[in-house]
């Protein structure tokens, strides 16, 4: 186990050097000057925009740039926002929590209901019940996000407002936020209603993050529920007269999770990325609205650190995922 975590995480290496090269280049590929885009309808004297210029380090070489870039990242700097002032750090740990919570919230619902309708449908295979269940998921993932996030506003809060259109919370609530998670500092402030309309607002903007998720793992649960149902050692089990529930869920179930579990761990970033459009859509104040605005801004050290991050999540889900692959299946041993 600790020879294949070291050669892990020497892999991570170039593929952390391969993310800053594409971080870096990204947001300089775009059009538009950072300065010029900073000094807004005002305008900017010549002297001033080289003083600026001068001031962020864009007047040097690329290459300069690029390795100034690499030693503030191995002294754990990432950065200043050019328009804030403030660390990209520091911006991107504050907002990180909302992102989190809905990433979070999402791929519970997605696993919540994609995993036993995987199974149903695996289970009740050519039934009209499985043609319906992938089906839907079929539509689920190849339903634009922006789409349908605007279609359950219209629906949900549009014509029945059942619930909020944007935002964490109803404005009427304030109260202090010691871990960002919003349904639980409303549960901590002791508020009346404050946990209720946290949920409010995070019920449509979690349904539209999880659909994509939610289509794909239950797509992959019924395609490895059906390789493995097919075995011997399932075949073995009925005939001893053991119950479906035993039968499907302690031993069809538990073989099959592998691949679920992988595809599980691809879907964080598939949920990150799909962040940015459901922030954006929602005004959900987290990472993916924060990338999006800075992206406009052409904030070059907050599209640089942001990608970084997200991109270093990604890493270290994917490692914790075959880390997992012993734990759920013995029979697999990190050699």
């Amino acid at each position: 186990m600790f020879r294949f975590l070291i050669g892990r995480l020497a892999l991570l290496v170039p593929t952390f050097l391969g993310v800053t090269i594409v971080a870096f280049g990204f947001i300089r590929l775009l059009p538009g000057d950072p300065v010029l885009l900073l000094a807004g309808e005002r305008g900017i004297t010549e002297e001033r925009y080289n003083q600026l210029m001068e001031q962020f380090g864009f007047s040097r070489p690329i290459w300069e740039q690029y390795f100034d870039y690499l030693v503030g990242l191995l002294q754990g700097d990432l950065g200043t926002s050019i328009v804030t002032k403030k660390p990209v750090v520091t911006e991107f740990f504050t907002l990180f929590p909302a992102t989190a919570e809905l990433a979070l919230c999402a791929i519970i619902l997605a696993v919540a209901i994609g995993i036993p309708a995987g199974i149903f449908a695996a289970v009740k295979r050519g039934s009209f019940f499985d043609q319906t269940i992938m089906g839907t998921a079929l539509i689920g993932y190849s339903m634009p996000i922006f789409w349908w996030g605007l279609l359950l506003i219209i629906l949900f809060s549009g014509i029945l407002q059942w619930t909020p259109v944007s935002g964490r919370i109803s404005l009427m609530f304030f109260f202090p936020q010691p871990t960002g998670f919003m349904l639980i500092d409303s549960l901590l402030s002791g508020q009346k209603g404050a946990f209720a309309s946290a949920a409010r607002h995070l019920i449509l903007p979690a349904i539209v993050l999880a659909t994509i998720p939610l289509a794909v793992i239950a797509r992959q649960t019924r395609s490895a529920m059906l390789e493995v149902l097919g075995e011997d050692y399932v075949r073995t089990a009925r005939a001893k007269g053991l119950t479906p529930f035993r039968v499907v869920g302690m031993h069809a179930l538990r073989n099959a999770l592998i691949p679920v579990i992988t595809t599980i761990g691809l879907q964080v970033g598939v949920l990150l990325a799909g962040a940015i459009l459901t922030e954006t859509i929602f005004s959900w104040p987290g990472i993916g609205k924060w990338m999006v605005d800075s992206i406009a801004r052409r904030d070059y050290p907050v599209v640089q650190g942001g990608l970084l991050m997200i991109a270093a999540i990604v890493m270290v889900v994917n490692l914790t995922v075959d880390l997992l692959y012993g734990l759920v299946n013995p029979r697999i041993r990190h050699n």
